[in-house]
């Protein structure tokens, strides 16, 4: 298969593009950073993008969404990681919504995803307990009480849970912490007594929170799948999402790189432009050939999820371990290519530095994705 951007793809990109540019700048992610209270995200901006369609692409017709797929969702993302805007997509459409659309029933998906596609729910997955990326390291506990389930515990980095309406929240029923069995999702309002969040703002301005649940009172009919199974539905949606992130994660790459570029060829220094030196054109061409590394992957790794393909977990995991390493290369050439200025707080460029570090932690670093690729490939 061609890794080409078909003419209603090209479409969806230039749109894309052309709305970040109208709607959104660097200087607004400064102001958000600067609020300690609200949303942690521009909610007239969500509203704009959710009437444009963007928030139901991943999601069958029949829930509200457009039927369309994540090769489409990726074009979207990219051109939102380029502006670095600050959005519930990974939390609300990619995490969370996809849970419900994989793990929930009937009833539970006609119920909660048209609100997820027109942008007026939000939802947040509650997951991690530790402080890196690791599914299965799950202490929470559920207990019967009744009809209904008791759940105490701690989650930490629960992207945009301030904002959520409804959390889904991996807990066990089951097993000891670090087995994969025994895990079962529930879906648990943001309100709920016994529940209590934090506020924290990431390196890269964006929100999280970390929760504390004490005897939180679900009632039956609100899990996800079947009890003990969620690992079976985190598994998918942790694919899905370490794609789509790096979908993302492209987008500040190749916006970085372009940035630098261009102020390579600006940059006076001794009386002539700081492009024309050997070093850094090495350094530049080498910097563009893990662009492209990267694009190629991501763009297949997006196609292997719409097609089902049976090694999309191998690809997920190569196309995050990938995104993760370029990113870091773009944030370290990058503040170095524009000297000292590059780290103040007045330059751009240092904002794709912070972002590239945030996103090769979340859902995994490449250590990780390089471990679980071979775990999955019977080493």
């Amino acid at each position: 298969m061609a890794l080409v951007l078909t003419e209603e793809q090209e479409l969806l990109r230039d749109s894309a593009r052309g709305f970040v540019a109208d709607q959104w700048n660097i200087d607004r992610l400064r102001k958000l950073r600067s609020m300690s209270s609200g949303r942690g995200h521009d909610e007239d901006l969500w509203k704009q993008m959710a009437e444009l369609g963007w928030t139901g692409i991943p999601f069958a017709e029949e829930y509200g969404g457009l039927g369309l797929g994540y090769a489409e969702l990726g074009v979207v993302l990219e051109e939102l990681g380029r502006g670095l805007v600050v959005a519930p997509f990974l939390s609300s459409i990619v995490l969370a919504g996809s849970a419900v659309a994989l793990g929930g029933n009937d009833a539970q998906r006609k119920s909660l995803l048209p609100g997820v596609c027109d942008g007026t729910r939000l939802l947040a997955l509650a997951y991690q307990e530790s402080p890196r990326h690791d599914p299965y390291a799950i202490a929470t506990a559920a207990r019967l009480d009744g009809d209904d389930y008791l759940l105490s515990g701690r989650k930490v980095l629960v992207l945009d849970g301030e904002s959520a309406d409804l959390l889904v929240v991996a807990a066990r029923t089951g097993g000891s912490t670090g087995d994969r069995d025994g895990l079962t999702l529930f879906l648990v309002a943001s309100d709920v007594p016994g529940l209590t969040l934090k506020r924290n703002v990431l390196l890269d301005s964006r929100c999280a929170v970390n929760i504390e649940l004490d005897n939180v009172r679900v009632e039956s009919n609100s899990v996800l799948g079947a009890p003990g199974t969620g690992a079976d539905v985190l598994d998918e949606v942790f694919a899905r999402a370490a794609v789509a992130l790096s979908a993302e994660m492209l987008g500040g790459i190749q916006e970085s790189f372009d940035r630098t570029v261009e102020y390579l060829k600006e940059r006076d220094q001794f009386g002539v432009k700081i492009g024309t030196f050997q070093g850094l054109k090495h350094r530049a061409a080498r910097w563009f050939c893990e662009v492209e590394l990267t694009r190629s992957i991501v763009m297949d790794a997006l196609r292997a999820i719409d097609e089902q393909r049976e090694q999309q977990a191998m690809l997920a995991s190569a196309c995050k371990a990938r995104a993760s390493d370029t990113y870091r290369l773009c944030g370290k050439e990058g503040i170095q290519m524009h000297g000292g200025m590059g780290v103040t707080d007045e330059a751009d460029i240092g904002f794709f530095m912070k972002r590239a570090r945030v996103s090769e932690l979340l859902l995994g670093d490449s250590t990780y994705h390089r471990n679980r690729f071979a775990e999955l490939g019977g080493y």
